[in-house]
């Protein structure tokens, strides 16, 4: 992909480079054609192309920093803390009195 890339960089900066020495252009306009040929579609085609490499690097940053549970060890997890009990033993139970 980087050869592409770098392949229309060099035929944009020629275009610039042949607008800016003729007779009738400018050198705003050899500028402008760098620019808007070149620079700015290459820059928007390797956003666009390189966005899974940047999700994957996001999940695998996400992976190593979560903290593995051990679950079926019984021991506490990394935050020494005791395991949670069950869902319904939030609220005691209510019962008659004697």
């Amino acid at each position: 992909m980087y050869l592409i890339v770098i392949g229309w960089i060099y035929v944009t900066l020629l275009m610039g480079v042949v607008e800016a020495s003729s007779s009738t252009g400018t050198i705003l306009g050899g500028i402008g054609t760098f620019v808007f040929y070149g620079l700015a579609p290459m820059a928007l085609l390797v956003y666009v192309m390189g966005s899974p490499a940047r999700r994957r690097a996001i999940k695998a940053r996400e992976a190593a920093s979560a903290p593995t549970t051990q679950a079926s060890s019984g021991e506490p997890d990394a935050g020494c803390e005791a395991p949670a009990g069950a869902e319904g033993a939030r609220v005691a139970p209510v019962r008659k009195e004697p």
